[in-house]
């Protein structure tokens, strides 16, 4: 009796500790850190999993577009050198993680997964600057911030997922609080200049102005009850 208690001991052991084990192929870093490995390795293997679009608008200089949502994802990455670094981005990190993580399961040594996506990499000042305006400039938005002396702004794409779980009691308050605040919605996607000088580094972006002068910012899913707190 003694020895099967010790032996279910052991595999239960054995059990937790393969699960709470690093899995040491994946690592999610942070910008700078990932555009140093970059330059530190000649050829390093770049891949933007966004659509080509998106690959178009703006990429990471070297980097191959090879659409996660694609069809022929796993196909073009098996031709990449699995004994080499894979480094991975997309927009905020979403993508990228569903990516990274196929990678390894395919057997790649190492794969990088940029932390934040490109806005993270954008708003740590490590892209190229442009200067061709994309959407609403700096101008017309301070314009906008003082044409009401209540203003909130919701950044937000139509590939976000908190975003679209946002969109309905948004769009909704537009209506049901006109007379108390200004709700207006910009698509991240047709305003990167904005993006960029703003150093928004995330989605969906919630900021609340007064008088033009910034009160409340926050990045990220909030739900509608929390969200009219703020309101």
């Amino acid at each position: 009796m003694k020895f099967k208690i010790c032996i279910a001991t052991i595999f239960t052991f054995l059990i937790l500790s393969c699960n709470g084990q690093k899995n040491d192929a994946y690592e999610n870093i942070a910008p700078a850190t990932f555009s140093e490995k970059i330059k530190a390795l000649p050829n390093a293997q770049i891949i933007d999993v966004r659509t080509p679009e998106e690959y178009k608008s703006q990429h990471i200089d070297q980097a191959q577009n090879i659409n996660w949502n694609g069809n022929d994802f796993e196909s073009k990455v098996a031709a990449l050198d699995k004994k080499q670094p894979v480094f991975v981005y997309c927009m905020v990190g979403g993508r990228s993680k569903k990516a990274s993580d196929k990678l390894v399961e395919m057997g790649f040594s190492k794969v990088y997964d940029l932390q934040g996506g490109i806005m993270k990499w954008n708003a740590a000042d490590l892209s190229k600057p442009s200067e061709k305006i994309i959407g609403m400039c700096s101008q017309e938005y301070d314009d906008l911030l003082k044409s009401k002396p209540k203003i909130m702004i919701n950044f937000y794409a139509n590939w976000c997922e908190p975003c679209i779980k946002m969109k309905p009691y948004i769009t909704k308050m537009q209506s049901d609080l006109k007379d108390q605040i200004t709700i207006v919605r910009l698509n991240a996607d047709e305003n990167k200049t904005l993006i960029s000088d703003l150093k928004l580094d995330g989605l969906p972006v919630i900021l609340i102005y007064e008088n033009a002068e910034l009160k409340w910012k926050h990045i990220g899913f909030i739900s509608e009850e929390d969200l009219k707190k703020q309101l």
